[in-house]
């Protein structure tokens, strides 16, 4: 069985790495995803997890507010909140990111894939989004 889950959105915090007990960075930032249907606007958060390099060159690069396509396996957990109502977490393992701020917002950057490749930046040369 194959999962995969494409998102675009914003960052939500900057992100915040640390280390395994074996030195394996991890990456850790939340996106906003947002969806307009009709006059209802609705934003869906996710929970993002970048392993390694990609750790590295997430934590480095991004911050909060960035523009980013994220691509990897989504999973659910179900936990209590605080207030006693059940919620549910969306959390995503990061295979692939890509900065995807506009022309004049991004840092010219290059992005790199999860096996380490350069890419383009994701909207260079795009004059602005639809959203």
């Amino acid at each position: 069985m194959y999962q995969q889950i494409v998102l675009l959105g914003r960052l939500g915090r900057d992100p915040e790495m640390h280390y395994t007990a074996d030195g394996t960075p991890v990456t850790a930032f939340s996106v906003a995803v947002d969806k307009y249907e009709k006059e209802e606007h609705k934003t869906t958060w996710f929970r993002v997890t970048a392993w390694r390099k990609l750790a590295e060159v997430c934590n480095d690069h991004l911050a909060k507010g960035r523009l980013v396509l994220v691509i990897g396996e989504v999973s659910a957990r179900a936990y209590t909140g605080k207030d006693g109502t059940p919620r549910v977490s969306l959390e995503v393992t990061a295979r692939d990111v890509r900065f995807a701020d506009t022309k004049g917002k991004s840092d010219g950057q290059e992005g790199q894939t999860s096996r380490g490749d350069t890419v383009p930046v994701l909207g260079e040369g795009i004059e602005e989004l639809p959203f």
